[in-house]
């Protein structure tokens, strides 16, 4: 265990940032997983830009690396041109 002040305190922070990320990186994933059972085009365009920005954030907070932002992005948005 940490001795030091700064690093006790890095270590909560650590933890607390460990959960946030899995929080959001779980909700995303299922957000996908969700979009894709639509059926419906219509409704697949409309949930389409949500799930996209949950995916972008996730990215920009460095959660998930930008190429496989870029490559969920590409699979979710050709299967809405398939679609339409």
């Amino acid at each position: 265990m940490a001795n030091h002040k700064a690093t006790k305190k890095d270590t909560r922070q650590a933890t607390k940032r460990r959960d946030r990320n899995r929080y959001y990186g779980k909700t995303t994933r299922n957000a996908i997983r969700d979009l894709k059972e639509i059926k419906d085009e219509k409704a697949y365009g409309e949930s389409l830009p949500e799930v996209i920005s949950m995916i972008d954030k996730l990215a920009k907070k460095g959660v998930i690396h930008k190429n496989k932002a870029g490559n969920l992005k590409s699979k979710l948005s050709k299967k809405a041109a398939v679609k339409a």
